[in-house]
């Protein structure tokens, strides 16, 4: 675009959005990961991207949607979760604080697409269109029933949908994935659209709606706990699973609201977990909900001593990526820097003071 006069609201939009483009699609599809080892990449939220050393390709909890977008909303019904949780009605001011880091419409390469529950910032219209049209081949949409039945009633196709449970055992390709219980006390309160609404009385299945996936790869385990809340029971996984890497939902809960794991809640988990590595998420999307992971380090720096702990925290970035094991040690990341390439040609500057 080279003339003002030949700018609209649609050139505009189509240039900075998404605002990351194709460059991570880029770097998640020309990345070869080495033997014996496995990349992560988040993808803003709970999205999650796994790629093992057989170049298998999964994605879990793939969101590209947004929040509010404008003030003239309608109140919460009375049904809403949060209306249920505080008694409120006033619409919250979620508005995301992420840009978006990845186009699910140059998604090509995909061996599965797993949602773990049906939260709107989880499971995405978007993305299901996206991986239908562009993908080749036909892979799995794998979640609960309650995730598999929004998905069908979007006009995904039945039979590439599949309804898991706690306990299943799922293959794709060298990637093996355990379905495990949820803990996500605020699914439980939340009814999706259907002609019945629940009296408050009834008590909802939670294997019906959300579930947690353990990830096993040749090279590491990875346990992702969506949005459960802190539970005991994770002491149970964390004696069924050996779990090299653990991701949970952190955030600051605001008054009156338990969503998302505390710090305690976090290093609690991981303790539970049994697990070597602890990876807060969902703390970066919401401007009513934005935590701070530093604070869990600071937090796991004042216990690890005393609890012993064999754990330690990591605090990522969206769009980062993470390479176990070469990452394990790693407390904090940070992306590339750029640069590594400097007087690889020669300066032009007037004197070398200038610097």
């Amino acid at each position: 675009m080279n003339n003002v006069n030949k700018v609209t609201e649609q050139t505009w939009r189509d240039e900075v959005f998404p605002e990351w483009g194709t460059w991570l699609n880029e770097e998640i599809d020309r990345f070869e990961v080495p033997n014996k080892k496995f990349a992560m990449w988040w993808l803003v939220n709970m999205g999650l991207w796994i790629k093992s050393d057989k170049q298998t390709n999964i994605t879990i909890d793939l969101w590209c949607g947004t929040g509010k977008t404008t003030h003239d909303k309608s109140d919460m019904s009375p049904r809403h979760q949060w209306s249920r949780l505080t008694g409120g009605r006033k619409i919250q001011p979620n508005l995301r604080a992420q840009p978006m880091v990845i186009n699910p419409f140059a998604i090509h390469k995909l061996d599965a697409y797993l949602v773990t529950h049906f939260h709107h910032d989880h499971i995405d219209m978007n993305v299901a269109a996206a991986i239908l049209q562009n993908v080749k081949e036909k892979i799995p949409f794998i979640g609960p029933k309650y995730v598999v039945d929004q998905w069908i009633k979007w006009g995904v196709p039945k039979d590439r949908c599949r309804v898991v449970k706690p306990g299943d055992t799922i293959h794709i390709k060298d990637i093996e994935i355990d379905v495990t219980d949820s803990f996500d006390r605020s699914v439980l309160i939340t009814d999706p659209d259907n002609e019945k609404i629940p009296s408050d009385g009834d008590i909802p299945d939670m294997d019906l709606r959300s579930v947690n996936y353990v990830i096993k790869t040749n090279a590491g385990t990875v346990y992702d706990a969506a949005d459960s809340h802190f539970s005991s029971y994770f002491a149970k996984h964390g004696k069924d699973f050996d779990i090299d890497v653990a991701i949970v939902a952190y955030g600051e809960n605001p008054v009156g609201v338990q969503d998302k794991m505390t710090s305690i809640d976090v290093l609690r988990t991981a303790e539970n977990l049994n697990t070597k590595i602890i990876i807060p998420l969902h703390w970066d999307v919401w401007t009513n909900m934005l935590g701070d992971p530093t604070e869990i380090e600071k937090l796991w720096q004042m216990r690890r001593e005393k609890f012993n702990y064999q754990f330690h925290p990591f605090s990522w970035l969206p769009g980062g990526k993470f390479l176990y094991p070469d990452d394990q040690n790693k407390l904090e990341y940070y992306h590339d820097r750029g640069f590594e390439d400097r007087y690889s040609h020669p300066v032009n500057l007037p004197y070398k003071s200038f610097l």
